[in-house]
Order: structure tokens, then C-alpha cells, then sequence
């Protein structure tokens, strides 16, 4: 069979997903994996990316580089006067 686009499958799932909060003799329900009590088992519970338990975060703790990147920064191109002559030979 030639790879052609109409001949294009998208590809199935490796894995059935898990249908939590379904019942209790389903494995994933009441607390649906989460336990009972704490911040995780909270409507957007967890914590926020990068943070570490209170220990300063890697982030702050690697040094920053000086200065910064101006955006309105001109980037110039050298051109060779052979060059321009050669393509625009009438100048």
C-alpha cells in the first residue's frame, strides 16, 4: 500500500485512558486516585511549576546573565560592491 495523504490513518491509543470517578467497583472511584484530604486532592490543587517545597527554586539560585536584548535592535548585512555590480549591471 503506497504512503499517499488519503490513505493517512491518525494513530490509535497504546492505551485505554482512565475513566475516574465512575463508581466504586470501577478502582477509580469516590476520591478517584487522589486520597482524601491535602492540596493535590483540591479543585486546582498542586503547585505551581518550578516550585520546590519552599527551598529556593534552581531558577533563582543560577546566576542571571548582565544586560539585555533590545528589540528594536538594526541588524545590518554586509554587501560587497563586486556583488551589487554583478547583479545590477546597469547600476
Amino acid at each position: 500500500m503506497s504512503l499517499n495523504q488519503h490513505t493517512l490513518k491518525p494513530s490509535q491509543p497504546k492505551k485505554n485512558r482512565k475513566r475516574r470517578g465512575r463508581g466504586d467497583s470501577s478502582g477509580n472511584g469516590s476520591y478517584s486516585g487522589k486520597g482524601m484530604k491535602g492540596q493535590n486532592s483540591r479543585s486546582g490543587g498542586g503547585v505551581r511549576p518550578g516550585f520546590e517545597g519552599g527551598q529556593l527554586p534552581l531558577i533563582k539560585r543560577l546566576p542571571s546573565l548582565r544586560g539585555f536584548n533590545n528589540i528594536f535592535k538594526t541588524n545590518y548585512s554586509v554587501v560587497n560592491l563586486d556583488t551589487l555590480s554583478r547583479v545590477y549591471p546597469e547600476g
